[in-house]
């Protein structure tokens, strides 16, 4: 209950300060709305998954929450610029495509163990229910506070490089997902790890791409905030953390670890092999 008490805490503190220099709906700033949305999704989704105990539809409750809460804004801004209406693209595109590639995952493979032990407590499946809520407002944060800002300034080359950026992380995450699927699809593959294509030039391309996209839409947003705003910032650094030091390459390393620790040829692609970026061994 702890967790998700300051949970709550946190996202109502990041509401607070990107809110800041914003339009309101009525006496609701845009992005308390905005913020508000993405808990209340949780919330409610999380009723019949704890009556189910299913993990089912997690992830794909995440993505629709960033594209619904996105469209949500798009759809009542006062004034759209074209910043806001690409930033809002470059979250739906992501979110569409990897709600529908992580869903179909699921369906596949049966759920995820990462509930496996937590499905059977209310209180702590309801924690990372909540958790997610946070994760997405302050993953969105950047692309939300742009949106719903009382700023605007039109594209200029920075921008346009924000774009781009997020582009290229795009298409190695992308890419990166359908060499895996790939890979697993294949029988005589069954028990090994990739280590082809973009695996075998990083570890975990998949998730190079994903700090990349985000910190594109970082640099898409600069020129429009102000203020309190620039706690737009947590967007990209949160998930560079979350990604490298909780539940992305830490909990996928030690999996890996127990499954081909002892493989000689695992222990030889892990020695040349950069966990994340190309050329940084480590």
């Amino acid at each position: 209950m702890a967790i998700t008490v300051v949970a709550v805490l946190i996202g109502a503190a990041l509401a607070f300060a990107g809110a800041q220099n914003g339009w309101l709906l009525g006496p609701l700033p845009g992005f308390v709305l905005a913020v508000g949305i993405a808990y209340a999704v949780q919330w409610i989704v999380f009723i019949p998954a704890a009556i189910t105990r299913t993990d089912r539809y997690f992830d794909l409750t995440a993505s629709l929450t960033y594209i619904s809460g996105t469209v949500a804004l798009l759809l009542i801004a006062p004034e759209l610029d074209l910043r806001s209406i690409i930033i809002g693209a470059l979250v739906i595109i992501w979110a569409g495509r990897l709600g529908t590639f992580l869903f179909t995952r699921n369906i596949r493979s049966g759920g995820d163990d990462r509930f496996d032990d937590i499905k059977s407590s209310p209180a702590r499946f309801l924690s990372v229910w909540t958790l997610q809520g946070l994760w997405i407002s302050l993953t969105a944060a950047a692309a939300w506070i742009t949106i719903t800002s009382d700023h605007t300034s039109p594209m200029n080359w920075i921008s346009w490089v924000g774009v781009a950026v997020w582009a290229t992380g795009f298409g190695i995450e992308v890419i990166a997902d359908q060499q895996k699927t790939k890979f697993k699809a294949d029988p005589s593959n069954a028990g090994k790890f990739i280590r082809t294509g973009l695996w075998s030039v990083v570890r975990h391309p998949n998730y190079l791409g994903e700090m990349m996209l985000w910190t594109g839409v970082l640099i898409v947003a600069l020129p429009a905030l102000q203020g309190w705003q620039w706690v737009a910032i947590l967007s990209p650094i949160f998930v560079v953390l979350l990604i490298t030091k909780v539940t992305g390459i830490p909990m996928l390393d030690e999996k890996a670890k127990r499954k081909w620790g002892d493989d000689p040829e695992y222990i030889a692609y892990r020695k040349r092999t950069p966990a994340l970026i190309p050329g940084l061994r480590g």
